[in-house]
């Protein structure tokens, strides 16, 4: 494992699946991690649960999708550890629907959380991360922002606009020695994909190479290569976590 030793990691949407199992490897490998997301019961029961493992956990209720929650969490966050080395924008919503028929509320609550709240998110840490002249910030896509999926318009939008993002946020802060990746999952067992059927995950089986649906814990252990020192020449990389569902 690679170490995060003295690092301050700051995971959204860490109450349950791909951020639980991030949250979980950034402290094995030494990191003090901050988790946050909206729901309080969750996130005390993963801080103990890191607490019990021999790490260190600050848990904050925050919803990415309001700007003033984002600020004061942030705020109170540097207050806390007087540093942030590493973000991992994973908080994401869905609201599935036909495009044609995809209300515009659903159209907004997507892209505000699972887009506009990585944006927010960044702008807080900037200025820790380029007054410390060292960073990395890793956003969370997804295999459907490269290959796209009929009844997510929203979702797949927001998460091809994460890839953007990151690129030009990359290029942006190269020169104050902080790296902008993103990782793109595929299909990983999470409560986002428990709720389809046994028939669909089958097919979808079908159709990855390497025949299984992903772990949470494949996906951290990408965010745990692109947050450490070792990858200190990768930025403005989407790396694909897919089973080789979908080669890019």
């Amino acid at each position: 494992m690679f170490s995060l030793k003295d690092k301050v990691a700051v995971v959204t949407g860490a109450s349950q699946g791909i951020g639980r199992d991030t949250a979980l490897a950034l402290s094995e490998a030494g990191a003090k991690v901050v988790v946050a997301a909206r729901n309080e019961e969750k996130l005390a029961v993963l801080v103990n649960d890191i607490a019990a493992a021999g790490g260190e956990a600050f848990a904050l209720k925050m919803d990415v999708a309001d700007a003033e929650q984002v600020k004061a969490g942030f705020k109170q966050m540097i207050e806390k550890f007087g540093r942030l080395d590493i973000l991992v924008n994973n908080a994401a919503i869905t609201r599935d629907g036909l495009a044609m028929r995809m209300k515009k509320d659903d159209w907004d609550a997507v892209l505000q959380t699972n887009l506009t709240g990585a944006h927010l998110c960044v702008q807080q840490v900037l200025p820790v991360m380029m007054k410390a002249r060292a960073g990395r910030i890793i956003n969370i896509s997804s295999v459907v922002a490269q290959s796209g999926n009929a009844g997510q318009a929203n979702y797949v939008a927001a998460k091809a606009g994460l890839i953007g993002l990151t690129k030009a946020i990359a290029i942006e802060i190269a020169s104050r020695g902080i790296t902008v990746n993103a990782v793109a999952p595929g299909f990983i067992e999470t409560p986002m994909t428990d709720v389809l059927p046994d028939k669909v995950k089958e097919e979808l089986k079908i159709r990855i190479p390497l025949g299984r649906m992903g772990s949470p814990r494949d996906v951290a252990a990408a965010i745990v290569f692109l947050a450490s020192d070792e990858a200190g020449y990768i930025t403005g990389h989407a790396l694909n976590v897919n089973g080789g569902m979908h080669l890019a």
